[in-house]
């Protein structure tokens, strides 16, 4: 009975807590926005992803049957095949947005040339042969809605959708060339009907196949063996008539353990630009969570022996023999030892303008590393190290990298004066500046996935640091050969040329 009941009250517990995060509001720990700058260069780029995506399209057989009155024949079956794209050009395009709806694309005076078999069959003859379409004046109009699923994926409609071709001409060749091309512009009627009933069908079906690829996205990002990333969309994006804004979750979590932080996100507004193609803002929620994450899963702590903090320090130029030398007259060691360090807290996280530091509280440990005994504890001692955080984009990923500003002993004021501790103070920094923080360094050069789609660089790109978060600035590139890991991660599975996915689904 007493089992059955504490059963019940964590399920109400759990219902509660259930209840509570549902009513709370979630801010963003990243926001994502394009400019108008970014839909101009999309005109750009999306040209180039068109005229590799038709070149490879396997175009549907156009087949039908139309009666040839001016040769007296009653029917005239037509089957066109291997359907090509072979030229294109759309010179008047262009995106915009749609305040609180979405992206207008508009082309009009497109052309394109289109080679086919084709067969022909009436009851006076049938024949084969080959022909060149060439179609001109064609018009298309759609806006792009652009909202999120229950999961956080983003998810892509087409609205509105208008595609008309007004002009096309039929060039056949093959032995009776000349015979076919007589009665050619008859045929080009219907082929228009036909061709123009076809069109937004399938634009919408190319729409449908994207959609169902961005719903597999893996939007947990695994940074490494301790932390997960969650890029999930929290909201439908906000559009006005200058940009487009995504408001991304951007929180961290232990591998183990997908509870959100205990401590809540806090909005913030990204300034107004336009200079740039796209600005992404990371809030200070951001990092706090990667502090948090890390802390909780064991990652901050390190063991240094002797002969690693050597291979660290004897760059120095104080040299590692005056280290260990005060150390051996401080402490009169005659046996090698090791330095434990570990974070006792998260660290602590500080956005001001143009000043990004990270303060980590900790203890050091200094043992002795005797053969024939057990660790024994020379000193142990709890610290605060400020460090500031340097910043740079290198590829698709924020790199971070961390020096030592200040170094202080928890220790009562009245101690603080006493030459044995400040002492003690330099040979802690000497191994935390030469020996922790190098380790550290190739640690963050993994760096974090920035959010840009596939195939897409970064380029001329700037980073701010504001009051609680960071604003980067930067121009995109498309690039075919691009190898990278993009911000919504497994969009390098995405197929935008087959409508396949070649990735794994989302957990």
């Amino acid at each position: 009975m007493h089992t059955k009941m504490v059963q019940v009250l964590w399920g109400c517990l759990l219902l509660c807590n259930l209840y509570i995060s549902s009513t709370e509001t979630i801010y963003p720990g990243i926001k994502a926005r394009a400019t108008k700058r970014a839909l101009d260069y999309g005109v750009q780029a999306g040209m180039e992803i068109i005229e590799q995506m038709v070149k490879e399209r396997n175009i549907s057989d156009l087949k039908g049957s139309e009666s040839l009155e001016f040769l007296k024949i009653d029917y005239v079956n037509y089957n066109f095949t291997n359907i090509k794209i072979t030229a294109f050009s759309f010179p008047n395009t262009s995106l915009a947005f749609v305040p609180g709806v979405g992206i207008r694309a508009l082309t009009n005076h497109g052309i394109a040339n289109i080679s086919t078999d084709w067969d022909i069959k009436s009851p006076l003859f049938q024949d084969t042969g080959g022909a060149d379409l060439f179609l001109s004046e064609v018009y298309f109009t759609g806006i792009l809605i652009l909202s999120r699923n229950n999961f956080g994926h983003p998810v892509l409609k087409l609205q509105d959708c208008y595609a008309q071709v007004s002009h096309a001409d039929v060039s056949f060749s093959g032995e009776f060339s000349v015979l076919y091309n007589s009665f050619a512009e008859p045929m080009e009627k219907p082929i228009l009907k036909n061709l123009n009933e076809m069109l937004c069908p399938i634009i919408i079906h190319e729409v449908e196949a994207l959609n169902a690829n961005l719903s597999m996205l893996q939007v947990f990002t695994k940074i490494d063996n301790y932390t997960l990333l969650d890029y999930s969309l929290i909201s439908s994006p906000e559009i006005t008539e200058n940009y487009i804004e995504l408001n991304l979750k951007g929180v961290f979590y232990p591998q183990e353990n997908l509870a959100d932080p205990p401590f809540p996100s806090v909005p913030f507004v990204l300034p107004e630009g336009s200079d740039s193609m796209l600005y992404i803002g990371i809030s200070k929620y951001f990092f706090k969570s990667a502090s948090y994450a890390y802390f909780t899963a064991g990652a901050f702590g390190v063991t240094l022996t002797t002969k690693e903090i050597s291979n660290h320090l004897i760059q120095n130029s104080q040299g590692l023999g005056n280290v260990l030398s005060r150390i051996a007259e401080l402490y009169i060691l005659s046996q090698p030892f090791m330095v434990q360090v570990m974070a006792t807290e998260p660290p602590v996280i500080n956005l001001l303008p143009g000043n990004f530091t990270l303060d980590i509280p900790a203890s050091i440990m200094i043992l002795t590393q005797s053969k024939n005994s057990t660790a024994e504890t020379i000193v142990s001692m709890d610290f605060v190290a400020s460090t500031s955080v340097g910043l740079v984009i290198l590829g698709q990923r924020l790199i971070c990298s961390l020096s030592l500003n200040r170094f202080r002993l928890s220790l009562p004021e009245s101690n603080r004066s006493n030459i044995e501790v400040l002492r003690f103070e330099n040979i802690l920094s000497s191994i935390l500046h030469f020996g922790v923080l190098p380790l550290a360094n190739a640690k963050l050069q993994q760096g974090l996935p920035l959010p840009n789609p596939h195939k897409i660089s970064l380029v001329n790109s700037d980073i701010e640091v504001l009051e609680d978060f960071l604003l980067i600035s930067t121009d995109l590139k498309y690039e075919t050969s691009l190898k990278q890991q993009p911000s919504f991660h497994g969009w390098e599975g995405l197929n935008l040329m087959s409508g396949r996915w070649r990735g794994k689904p989302a957990p």
